[in-house]
């Protein structure tokens, strides 16, 4: 017996895998537009002042580098004013350029994160026109029917929790709530993005409705769930905006060693002081003409960690831009960074690893029984059921002998119903042929009604039933008049390319646990072909809650997706709670994340979107103290290499690899270089790395290779290049 034959015929959905790709040319093209890039420059220049500056140390530290040099430029041209001497002259344009681009480089540290704000606020425009003011059709009085009850018209700001409002085609839902009576079809294109409309109805897990959508058919009655000003709308515009976002703790560990590491360099670039006026002494050198305070300021600027200091912000805010760009909202940004450390994904199975509907795939007769009298019989039983378990019968059916549906008469439809478990129809006899009663139904329902009404049920179709259910199917057992015809194999069908995203997630690190309400037997089935690596059967909410709290206690951070009210306590407990935005309120508070789409597949690409994040912020911190390395050995040799000799060529001469012209030329260029790489790695920042599905092992060193020796490398030729135009421009 072979009851797998035909699945290879089955049509299977692709994963669509192009969400974690890096964005298009077009889409960057928009997200750099005209508007946003003048509004992003405006607020970098209000971000300079102190006050703000704080917020991130090592851009306060060149701040106040910046302004101290301000101040001795100011006090050179107001001496070099009194008593003009060219050597003065020089000094002092030599320093006006590197107070120019300390200021440069503390401008454009701060337009990078203008730019990742700047992106939000225009991606929130369109939701600011939806939260414009509606008004709202409140139910006065608390007893009654809703229908008997009078309305009074309020606006929407007036609402308070637990109010009842009523709304119908064409009125836009005043604010967040859950429908507790009626049910109609609601267009949520101005929060998803979706143009077909959903269907939103009291009770069940499609409940909640969001507030500023439009009601497109019937008559809906909503009880109020948030109070003005925390509705999702808002939230949503607020984490869009950047207006909550509120450092991770990954991103303050990495401030903190950011603080602790220039804190090292200023003890370092002061301790050269009476360093470098002892040896300038020792040479017989005047110490004023090899250091000053400009230059040792700026080299300290370029010593700290300014280029991650600059982007660390700027990654934060394009990471959850990320997920906005996906349709998710996140309640923190420490759900997202959560998101990209999770190492154990919890999966529904219905609509997560499976199509959600189980699909009929094959015929089995009975002994004496004709495949082609089993299909007739399956799909004339079938005829007048909706559920996409019945259609994909009478496809089966056509498709594999050609049966099309027929009239067939005055005959009697026999719903499927919780007790019975069973559905079919009943055909009155016609022209010679006799009655027919037709059922198709739950095996143990069927063998019952069959061994009750004193006939046999047949040994093959019992083995057709257990070998079915090992497959991890569901088998239905079709008779007519009590007459066991066969067996229908419905399989609940894998996604296409679900099985290697799987195996994508378990290269990275992350074990994969499929939630289902199914049998042990099913359940084990379904997980071997859908390749994760466990399963929980006969899932209840508070195994569920259980199964999370066991995996944390063991050291592991958790994420899972829910839609439903019993949903919520395991949602509220994972690391990572992604909730439906079809779901109800309830699961939708207890997540950290909502997704718009309503896709549970979406969890995997939440979880790529995290690993990117931390991705990026950890290959521009190697690249970044990499930077700091090579300038360095770029700026002190040149320094330094005119002591113990007359003609500029001393011993430390040897170690200036690039040949820099002049101390002063090495000190311009790189203070340059510093302000122009931040520039630079913008783009970066704000995409992201690209994804790439592998281990911390691999991912290391391919971060060593690419960004560590790449940051030592690009100063080299970035330092000698500037060199030479400063050089030939005659700026020093």
């Amino acid at each position: 017996m072979n009851i797998e034959r035909d699945f290879g015929e089955f049509p299977r959905i692709q994963v669509d895998t192009s969400a974690h790709q890096p964005s298009s040319p077009e889409d960057r093209r928009k997200s750099f537009n005209r508007k946003i890039f003048i509004d992003s420059l405006r607020r970098a220049v209000m971000k300079m002042h102190p006050k703000e500056q704080l917020k991130n140390p090592v851009m306060f530290l060149v701040n106040i580098g910046a302004l101290i040099t301000t101040g001795i430029v100011a006090y050179e041209g107001f001496t070099t004013y009194r008593a003009v001497s060219s050597a003065e002259s020089g000094s002092l344009f030599f320093h006006l350029q590197i107070m120019a681009w300390l200021w440069f480089t503390v401008l454009f540290a701060n337009f990078a994160e203008a730019v990742a704000e700047g992106r939000g606020r225009a991606q929130s425009e369109s939701l600011r026109k939806n939260r414009a003011e509606t008004m709202a059709r409140r139910l006065k009085g608390g007893n009654g029917n809703f229908a008997d009850r009078s309305e009074e018209f309020v606006r929407a700001s007036e609402l308070r929790v637990d109010d009842i409002v009523v709304c119908e085609a064409g009125d836009i839902i005043p604010s967040d709530g859950d429908v507790i009576e009626g049910v109609a079809s609601v267009d949520e294109s101005a929060v998803t993005g979706e143009s077909a409309p959903v269907v939103r109805e009291s009770g069940g897990d499609r409940s909640a409705v969001t507030g500023g959508t439009r009601v497109t058919s019937d008559r809906i009655y909503i009880r109020i769930t948030t109070a003005p000003g925390d509705t999702f709308l808002d939230r949503m515009i607020a984490m869009v905006e950047g207006a909550s976002r509120q450092k991770t703790p990954n991103e303050i560990a990495l401030s903190i060693l950011l603080v602790a590491l220039s804190g090292i360099f200023v003890l370092a670039v002061g301790a050269m002081i009476p360093f470098l006026i002892y040896t300038a002494r020792g040479a017989q050198v005047d110490p004023s003409s090899l250091v000053d305070v400009p230059v040792l300021i700026a080299l300290l600027v370029c010593l700290i960690p300014t280029t991650i200091g600059g982007l660390l912000s700027a990654i934060g805010i394009s990471g959850m831009d990320r997920l906005i760009r996906k349709n998710v909202i996140a309640t923190s940004g420490k759900a997202v960074e959560a998101a990209g450390d999770i190492d154990v994904l919890l999966l529904d199975k219905t609509g997560t690893i499976t199509l959600g509907n189980r699909m009929a795939v094959q015929f089995l007769p009975a002994a004496a029984v004709d495949e082609l009298e089993l299909a007739e019989a399956a799909q004339l039983a079938s005829l007048s059921d909706e559920t996409p378990e019945g259609r994909s019968i009478v496809v089966l059916a056509k498709e594999r002998f050609g049966l099309r549906a027929r009239d067939i008469g005055n005959c009697t439809v026999i719903p499927f119903s919780a007790q019975t478990r069973m559905s079919g129809i009943d055909i009155p006899a016609t022209d010679g042929r006799p009655a027919r009663s037709l059922r198709k139904g739950a095996a143990d329902a069927v063998r019952r009604m069959v061994l009750d009404s004193g006939k046999a049920f047949p040994y093959e179709v019992n083995m057709y039933v257990e070998d079915i259910a090992q497959a991890g199917g569901t088998p239905l057992v079709v008779t007519d008049a009590g007459r066991v015809l066969g067996v229908i194999f419905l399989k609940d069908v894998i996604k296409g390319g679900i099985r290697e995203r799987f195996a994508q997630l378990r290269r990275m690190g992350i074990r994969t646990v499929m939630i289902t309400g199914d049998n042990a037997t099913t359940a084990a089935a379904i997980a071997a072909e859908a390749g994760v690596d466990d399963f929980m059967a006969q899932a209840t909410p508070e195994a569920k809650l259980a199964r999370i709290r066991e995996e944390q206690a063991a050291g592991h951070l958790v994420a899972m997706t829910g839609d439903g009210t019993n949903d919520a306590p395991a949602l509220a407990q994972a690391d990572v709670g992604v909730a439906m935005n079809t779901g109800t309120q309830a699961a939708r508070e207890a997540g950290n994340m909502v997704d718009l789409d309503s896709n549970p597949t979406k969890l995997i690409d939440i979880v790529e979107t995290g690993k990117q994040l931390l991705m990026t912020r950890g290959a521009l911190t190697m690249f970044s103290i990499a930077n700091d390395v090579a300038k360095y050995f770029a700026i002190l040799p040149a320094m330094l290499g005119g002591l113990y000799a007359a003609d500029n060529s001393g011993p430390l001469q040897q170690l200036n690899l690039m040949n820099l012209a002049t101390p002063q030329s090495a000190v311009l260029s790189a203070i340059i270089f510093n302000a122009l790489i931040i520039v630079a790695l913008i783009p970066l920042a704000l995409r992201g790395v690209k994804y790439r599905a592998v281990g911390a092992e691999s991912l290391l060193r391919r971060n060593l290779i690419v960004y560590g020796f790449g940051g030592l490398i690009a100063p080299f030729a970035g330092i000698k290049l500037i060199d030479l135009a400063v050089v030939t421009m005659g700026l020093v």
